[in-house]
This record gives C-alpha cells, structure tokens and sequence, in this order.
C-alpha cells in the first residue's frame, strides 16, 4: 500500500485500489490506535448510498471487531452526523464510508476522534503506518473479548432532534426544493425542513446504490434551478452525497453559492451578538465579492489554504467560531465540530425568516465578480505543481491580468486533477487565461 491519506480521510476506486483488505486493515488499525487512550472500546460506524458501502462497511467491521472493539452501527447517515453520533454515543471514535461529491465508483473513509473532530495529522499517520505493516503488534483477542456489533436503531432521529435544535424559529411559510443527490440526505433532510414546518419538494431522493451524485445535488444543480423556477418554490437546496455541504437556489432560478451563504449567515450572526472575534474564516478560492461584502459590514477574514480542515484548524487557532467554503462546505462551530449541509441550511433559512426577506434579496448582498474554475486531469498532480514551465506560464498570464483580478492553480486532495481558477471583471479575459494554462497543465501532465 502506498500514502492512504489524502487532505480528507482515505479516498480511492472502490473494490480497487481501495479494497476490502485495505478496510479491514484501517479498521483494525484505528480500533488500536483510538481506543487506546479512551475508557470506551466502541466505535460508531456510518456510510453514505453508494453500492460499495455495504462491502467496506463490512470490511471495516470486521477489522473493529478483530481488535476487540465494538461497533456501533448507524446505516445509512450524512457524514456530520456521525461526528455528532460519536459525541452523543459517548464512543472513543466514529468512522464514515462516503466519497461524498465524488462519483459512485469512488469511495473513502474518514476518521473521527471521540470529540466529533477530524483526526489530526500525526494520528493519522499513526493509524496509516499500522495499517500499512499489517497491523503488526495488534492483539486478536478471543471467545468473549472479540468486539460485537449493535445496531442504533434511533440513529437518525437524534440527529434529527439535534439539528432542528439550532435554530429557534418554524419555517412556516417557506416553499422549499430540496435535491439530496440520491445519497445520504436522502432520507433525513426532506425530514428536517418538513418537521419545523417547510412546505417541502424533495427530488434525487431515491438511491439504489450508484445513482449517488450522478446528475444531480451540489455539484449538478441544473434540475434544482429548473424545478424552483417551474414550481415557483422560495428557494430550492442542493445536498451533495454525504450531506456535509449545501448550495442553495432563489426563487429566480439562480445559484447562490458558499461565499454568499456566508455572508448571509456571518451578517446575522452578527446583528445577534453571535460572531465570536467578529471574523469569518474562508480560503483562497473565496470571491473577491466575498471580501468585499464583509469590510462592508465591518467583518474580519481570516483566510487558509483550500480544504475545510484548514478552515477548522484556522477557527480553532484564532478563537473564531464561524467559517468555510464557497464549495458550501461551512462551519457553525458552536452546533457542530464539521460542516454540515443540513445544519447550514437551517441558518440560513433562519436568517431569511428573521430578516423577513428572500433570498435573492439577500444574496444580492454580495456581488460575485466573475470567476471561472476549470479541473484538468493529469497523471502525477506533483510533477506538474512543481514543473517550472507552469510556474512560468502562470506568471505570465498575471501579468496579462495585473490588479484587476487573480489567479490560483492548485492539485485537489482527492482526485488526480490539478484545479485552475481565474478571477476579474472580464470574463473573455479569464476564458483565455483558463484555456492557456489548462493546455500548459495537460500536456505535462499526459
């Protein structure tokens, strides 16, 4: 096995490069490493739609169980809820099978540490080091000490009861779409927003294993804007496959993205006395418009590297309590330890109902300068960051933009792709600039 963890838990082609043997062996690795300090031997264990799950989970179960630790199970869930089902369940750690946006064939799986918090570097490695030497120095206990698997039948209406929870006021009133990407929102999230009083349209809510994200949720929002357009809804919601994120639509058909939920959420967490050292924390990948609305509203940014980690290791360094991406991964610290979509779309149809104004009002508060990302597949994403020729090319195409915009080009965490963004006023400029650099990074990346 080569480097298991990437910026988000381990991530690979199902039944691939990420086997069941592979599974069985994190299991086994993690029950060791993450119990070990803990009074509890129990671990919760959670998946998301895809075909795949039933056989990792098994995989993963069996490794628990090897090492004498017991599992939790709790089917089929979003990802942040399982962080809050290993606080809750008082378990010494929680594991998700999920590849969240990412297409049905891939898979992966995250570690959570007894707190609800992903799992630091250094533990990570730890976890991967055993799991790569076959788990050496692990104990097989025997007849009674073999761990046992319970199911937690009322998982998901503790969930339930904890997110509709953060917010205090009904949603009475609110015409909602709702696309839950054929995944792990499926079953909760129409749930959610009918039960605080939502009149609610749920499509792409019936997985059968490999329709997960496949046209559909956050990353696929075409039928959203249609459907809350036609059905003259206020607003439709976009889940991805593990629910951890949340893009949202008006009631004119346009997407409203993470940084103008952000701005939406920091301003009424404001106007409530609710922003801890009056800061949001976003990324790099953040809009310009985004940085803009905030020094308006007289709100420090704090800014990191791409990756919601970064996002919560910057809020808990700076004492900051709010934060994320414009991906719609965002982070409400005081209700949860991880982004979560469901949760982020509770605040902000709480702010719509408090400030007595649609979305596109609201929205309307950022101006998002034109932005154009475009993802380049390559073979090795580390030859082609560090080859001299892109850094060149780049160079030369900031000199075309100069102060009127930016350009950033990074490797994803999880896909062998190498991301281009180019940000200004005009976008004839940035197809162009986006089109170089895309050639330059696939010709060396072939």
């Amino acid at each position: 096995m080569g480097a298991l963890f990437g910026t988000d838990g381990v991530r690979g082609i199902a039944n691939g490069d990420l086997s069941p043997d592979i599974a069985f062996k994190l299991g086994r690795a993690g029950a060791h490493i993450l119990t070990s300090c803990c009074s509890t031997t129990r671990i919760v264990i959670g998946r998301d739609t895809r075909i795949s799950g039933d056989m990792l989970e098994a995989a993963m179960v069996a490794g628990i169980c090897s090492a004498g630790v017991d599992v939790l199970k709790v089917g089929v869930l979003p990802t942040p809820a399982i962080a809050y089902l290993t606080r809750e369940l008082k378990a010494a750690a929680g594991t998700v099978i999920s590849a969240s946006h990412n297409p049905v064939e891939d898979n992966g799986i995250k570690f959570f540490g007894a707190s609800g918090y992903k799992l630091s570097d250094e533990i990570e490695a730890k976890i991967e080091s055993l799991a790569t030497d076959n788990c050496a120095g692990v104990m097989s206990p025997v007849g009674s000490k073999v761990g046992r698997v319970y199911e937690v039948r009322d998982a998901a209406d503790r969930y339930v009861k904890f997110v509709c929870g953060t917010i205090n006021t009904d949603l009475q009133g609110l015409k909602i779409v709702v696309d839950c990407a054929n995944g792990a929102a499926s079953r909760v999230a129409p749930r959610i927003y009918g039960e605080l009083g939502a009149d609610v349209t749920a499509i792409f809510n019936t997985p059968d294993g490999v329709n997960i994200n496949s046209g559909c949720g956050s990353t696929h929002p075409e039928t959203l804007l249609k459907t809350v357009v036609s059905s003259g809804a206020d607003l439709g919601l976009a889940h991805d496959g593990d629910a951890d994120r949340i893009l949202a639509v008006d009631a004119r058909g346009r997407l409203v993205d993470g940084d103008q939920i952000m701005v939406i959420c920091a301003r009424s967490l404001k106007k409530k006395g609710c922003l801890a050292k009056n800061a949001a924390v976003t990324t790099v990948m953040s809009n310009m418009g985004f940085h803009l609305a905030m020094r308006k509203s007289d709100i420090r940014v704090l800014e990191t590297k791409v990756g919601d980690r970064y996002v919560l290791e910057e809020l808990l360094r700076s004492g900051a309590r709010f934060g994320g991406e414009q991906s719609g991964h965002i982070l409400f610290l005081d209700h949860s330890t991880t982004g979560d979509g469901i949760l982020t779309a509770l605040q902000l149809l709480a702010a719509m109902k408090e400030e007595g104004q649609p979305l596109d009002k609201l929205a309307d508060q950022m101006e998002r300068l034109p932005q154009l990302l475009v993802n380049v597949q390559v073979g090795d994403k580390d030859l082609v960051m560090g080859s001299p020729v892109l850094a060149g090319a780049i160079k030369e195409e900031e000199q075309k933009l100069g102060d009127s915009g930016r350009i950033l080009v990074r490797p994803s965490g999880t896909e062998p792709l190498v991301r281009v963004m180019a940000e200004g006023r005009d976008m004839e400029q940035l197809k162009g600039i986006v089109g170089r650099l895309s050639d330059v990074i696939s010709e060396l990346g072939k």
